[in-house]
């Protein structure tokens, strides 16, 4: 690579990683958090699970009302009469029919009870989606920005380099130094070198997980804001992540419904009493009318109701089992996020200082050298440990912002309303309410409106 300057070296760098043409505008954090949410298709897949299990709870609702049906049917015969005259018979018959349970021991309303508990918790994996959604859009964007701060670090230090390497070889043409000098500039400016590349390639790849992120490649990207710390204490946090942690809600209400599931499957040992009803009209004119009213109790069915309460019970144990699994692993991850960002908060604080002392070294040296009290070795290791202390101190930054979000995760407050990001939420409530009664045919209509806004506000 020839000589060049520092701002070439970035031009190139930028050019290598597709920065080519990007707006003036820098783009916030919470544009890209914006976009992130409003372009998913992880939550849109999501939501209409949620309205699936919506549905299933028009299904519980309409179990517990009237079956009417209506049959028509007709058809044509022939005898043969006194063994010689064939005599047709055409018929038709109309046929309305109505049935409804009395008494099913609660099993109907247990069911909508479990159908309910099914949608809080679908809910609640909705919400743990969107703080995926997120939280990836959070680190996308933090990676690129440290990617690009990388490179124009390697960059920066190409430039440098160069410049030791003139300089080195200026001395040697005057007999100051030896040829040693001249080939360690070059050996440390060709390792530079390829410290850039890696870093340009890098940052390539850092926007390419923004665009599966973000739906889009990054623009240039404005400074973070200072990250939140959303709990006084470690213990406050584990109060609040207790309540709000996605998983946890989750967990609650799936045991919920294994518990009224089972209540259900000791419901349908015990009698059912029903009543029904029939009309029918014969192309004869014979009409018919008919009331009834059953009653039945299961006696033997093979075991079959007495292993579904088993099944039940045990399906009921392991909801449990894992809610406590769940409750376990959420304090063990906000102990661990609380840790981080106080780790990464730490280490910037030392990063400063270790960069303003390596700067400061880095100075008195290459002052120093231009009076032979130093070697080109001794310039170019200060040099290098100055960078790597920028690096380390940018790498913290980008730590403490990975690690403060993903504490907001853990606690179940990265949400499009806990950050008041001022776009509008997706509403789980709307084709809930329009569906909860199990609508008839005219609602389809209603229903097609619902489902046109919320396509709308996605």
């Amino acid at each position: 690579m020839a000589r060049s300057t520092v701002s070439r070296v970035l031009a190139a760098a930028a050019l290598a990683a597709g920065l080519g043409g990007m707006p003036a505008a820098a783009e916030s954090l919470s544009d890209a958090l914006v976009a992130a949410y409003r372009g998913s298709d992880l939550l849109e897949q999501n939501r209409a699970l949620l309205r699936a299990r919506d549905e299933g709870l028009a299904q519980a609702v309409a179990a517990l009302r009237p079956v009417i049906t209506f049959v028509g049917d007709g058809g044509f015969s022939q005898t043969l009469d006194g063994g010689a005259t064939l005599v047709d018979d055409t018929s038709a018959r109309l046929r309305l029919t109505a049935e409804m349970s009395l008494f099913d021991g609660g099993s109907g309303q247990l069911g909508v009870d479990a159908a309910n508990e099914v949608i809080l918790a679908t809910r609640a994996a909705l919400v743990s989606v969107e703080q995926s959604v997120l939280l990836a859009a959070v680190q996308a964007f933090v990676d690129v920005r440290l990617a690009t701060q990388t490179a124009e670090l390697r960059a920066s230090n190409v430039g440098v380099i160069e410049q030791q390497l003139r300089a080195a070889q200026d001395r040697f043409a005057l007999g100051e130094v030896t040829r040693t000098d001249v080939a360690i500039a070059e050996a440390r400016l060709a390792a530079a070198r390829s410290a850039l590349a890696a870093a340009t390639g890098e940052l390539a790849v850092a926007r390419e997980s923004y665009k599966l992120a973000v739906g889009r490649y990054p623009a240039d990207l404005a400074e973070p804001p200072t990250p939140p710390k959303p709990a006084a204490s470690l213990e406050a946090a584990l109060v609040i992540a207790r309540d709000r942690q996605p998983a946890i809600v989750q967990s609650r209400h799936i045991l919920a419904a294994s518990e009224i599931n089972v209540a259900r499957a000791k419901a349908q040992m015990g009698p059912r009493v029903g009543v029904g009803g029939a009309l029918s009209f014969a192309d004869s004119g014979v009409q018919n009318r008919s009331v009834q009213l059953s009653f039945s109790q299961p006696l033997y069915q093979g075991g079959l109701l007495s292993a579904r309460l088993r099944a039940a019970i045990a399906q009921r144990d392991e909801d449990a089992a894992a809610l406590h699994r769940a409750a376990a692993e959420v304090d063990r991850n906000v102990a661990q996020a609380w840790a981080r960002l106080d780790v990464a908060r730490a280490s910037i604080e030392a990063g400063t200082q270790q960069v303003a002392a390596a700067r400061a070294a880095f100075e008195s040296v290459s002052e120093e050298a231009q009076f032979g009290a130093r070697t080109t070795l001794e310039v170019l290791n200060a040099e290098q440990e100055l960078r790597d202390a920028e690096a380390g101190r940018l790498s913290a930054i980008a730590s403490e912002q990975k690690s403060a979000y993903g504490l907001l995760a853990t606690m179940g407050l990265l949400t499009v309303a806990d950050l008041k990001l001022g776009v509008p939420v997706y509403d789980v409530s709307a084709y809930h309410d329009a569906v909860k009664s199990a609508p008839v045919s005219p609602e389809g209509r209603r229903l097609d409106r619902i489902l046109s806004v919320l396509g709308q506000t996605e």
